[in-house]
């Protein structure tokens, strides 16, 4: 009896013990409430080497969506960090708040086709793990934020992209931003400066971030992840993706304007060095309705003049570049009685070479794929493609370049360049574009020129842009200056703009009417503008690039690839 009773005891002591093990009190697997240093975390999960598998336990913060809002991913969340991990069974497998613990792969994922950009970069890809085992799983915790940096959405983006800070959550203080387009919805995440940031990357056109909506406009903490990084040609830029936002009512201190103006204002007017004089007209004063304060005031000074000097030009600060040598330039910003200043250290060495080119009218004429060196004024940008208009006394030409090329220049930047005599076509097309491709500078000798306008083409018609011969390839490095009205077209699935003139109507080459959105505010009105011709997709007709609209108090430039 005695041994049928010790048995009975042991069996229910055993049974105890097992719905203890599996109750919700119960340690994950590889977890003993962070005691233990030997024990795998999330840092640990980030340093691993590519193809090794981890074992790691954490908190979801976030789950992100694929097309149709399937769940494709989740942040995952310790003491010591985040990472992403990329599976949809086990995305679609939990919620945010869960603590779980999962056998997975460690990787950087990039697309292919941006792999080779990225590269040059030092871009790697997104840090994170993949084909995930879900091992354990609780519910009803919050993630730890005592690790967290605090930073500022522009030091993210200036990060540099060989730093492996990919799906590592920061803390900033940022403006968010809804943007309604034709079929879809962007959300900005902007610092301060209302300019700075990036956009929420989404595969399912914006809809994974309607919670975001109720905090359009408004300044607020930001909980979020540098994701990955688009690569492209001319630039990698990372893409946001927004964990948590509090309205917290944020209330600009005023009495740090002038640090706010240094940091996103005045420091980056400068290069580090300089070949030519850039006769650079600097930022006199700075206000923010998005901040609230106005005449903020920027003052400059250099250590030696003999090599920058600072001069006063029509009541603004030029900078000149004079001599060979270093300088210190101050800059100063005064708001109120709060003062805060900074230095910049300039180097100067005065690029003296005679250089030989030739004339846009010759790169035109030159060999196909003949490499040609060539001079003239920078002129307003292509839509649509990377680059700009080459214009000098003889002609135009388009010219394609990357964008860390293009934001080394300015409309109105006098240069010498080299590139490739291209003609942009589809396979066996005998209609095209004109251009110069591959394009780098040889020297800019800065400035703000006027573009010349002698080769330009006047008294023409919109009827006679119309009927071009789309075979007469010379017509792509012409501009005619004419009269029309500007027609903004809007539907449910897309965007396009147009000009129209006494019953003929011309479309202008872009992706969509976002691309002028500088042309935009001329709408329904009838106006006089530059245009050029353009035949990127080898059509059997023109289309047009619109360079500038002439208004009583000058010109309004086509700025699209220089709003850096």
């Amino acid at each position: 009896m005695k041994m049928k009773l010790l048995s009975l005891l042991l069996i229910l002591t055993l049974s105890l013990g097992m719905l203890t093990a599996c109750g919700p009190e119960a340690p994950a697997p590889g977890d003993n409430g962070g005691n233990g240093p030997d024990l795998p975390t999330v840092a640990d999960a980030r340093e691993a080497e590519v193809g090794e598998t981890v074992e790691v336990t954490g908190v979801v913060a976030a789950i992100t969506y694929a097309f149709g809002q399937v769940p494709s991913g989740i942040i995952l969340v310790d003491d010591t960090g985040s990472i992403y991990i990329y599976g949809e069974n086990l995305a679609g497998s939990v919620i945010k708040g869960d603590k779980i613990t999962v056998s997975a792969t460690k990787t950087y994922w990039i697309l292919e086709d941006e792999a080779e950009n990225a590269a040059k970069f030092g871009y790697r890809g997104c840090c994170q793990l993949e084909n995930p085992t879900l091992l354990w799983r609780d519910g009803g915790y919050v993630y730890n934020k005592e690790w967290i940096a605090e930073t500022t959405v522009k030091d993210i983006m200036d990060n540099p992209k060989e730093n492996d800070i990919t799906s590592r959550i920061f803390k900033v203080t940022a403006l968010v931003r809804r943007v309604e387009g034709t079929g879809f919805t962007n959300y900005y995440i902007f610092d301060l400066d209302g300019e700075t940031g990036s956009y929420a990357y989404t595969q399912c056109s914006g809809a994974d971030f309607k919670w975001l909506d109720k905090f359009d406009g408004k300044i607020c903490t930001v909980y979020l992840t540098a994701l990955n990084a688009k690569s492209t040609n001319g630039e990698c830029f990372y893409r946001l993706l927004p964990i948590e936002v509090i309205d917290e009512g944020f209330t600009f201190d005023t009495a740090t304007t002038p640090a706010h103006v240094l940091k996103y204002y005045g420091l980056d007017q400068f290069e580090s060095s300089y070949t030519a004089d850039p006769a650079l007209e600097l930022i006199p004063s700075v206000s923010s309705s998005l901040l609230g304060f106005e005449n903020a005031t920027l003052t400059y000074t250099s250590s030696d003049s003999a090599v920058v000097s600072i001069t006063a030009e029509g009541g603004v600060p030029v900078m000149h570049c004079v001599g060979d040598g270093t300088a210190t330039v101050t800059v100063t910003a005064t708001w109120q009685g709060h003062t805060e200043s900074a230095d910049v250290t300039v180097t100067v060495a005065l690029d003296r070479t005679e250089y030989q080119f030739v004339r846009v009218e010759d790169a035109i004429a030159a060999e196909l794929d003949e490499v040609v060196t060539v001079g003239g004024i920078v002129g307003p940008s292509l839509v649509n493609q990377d680059g700009f208009y080459l214009i000098d006394e003889t002609g135009v030409i388009a010219v394609k370049a990357t964008r860390d090329v293009i934001s080394t220049l300015s409309i109105g930047n006098k240069v010498i360049l080299t590139g490739k005599r291209d003609f942009w076509h589809k396979s066996g097309a005998t209609s095209g574009q004109i251009c110069l491709t591959g394009c780098e500078v040889v020297v800019n000798y800065y400035g703000t020129h006027d573009y010349s306008t002698e080769t330009f083409t006047e008294g023409f018609t919109l009827a006679d842009f119309y009927d071009l011969n789309v075979n007469d390839l010379s017509q792509v490095t012409r501009v005619y200056v004419l009269r029309a009205t500007v027609n903004v077209v809007s539907t449910s699935y897309y965007t396009k703009i147009e000009l129209t003139h006494e019953g003929t109507t011309v479309s202008l080459y872009c992706s969509g009417a976002g691309q002028y959105a500088w042309l935009q505010q001329f709408a329904g009105t009838e106006v006089t503008l530059e245009l050029a011709p353009c035949n990127w997709n080898s059509k059997n007709y023109y289309t047009g690039c619109v360079l500038a609209v002439y208004t009583d108090d000058g010109k309004v430039l086509n700025q699209l690839n220089f709003e850096h």
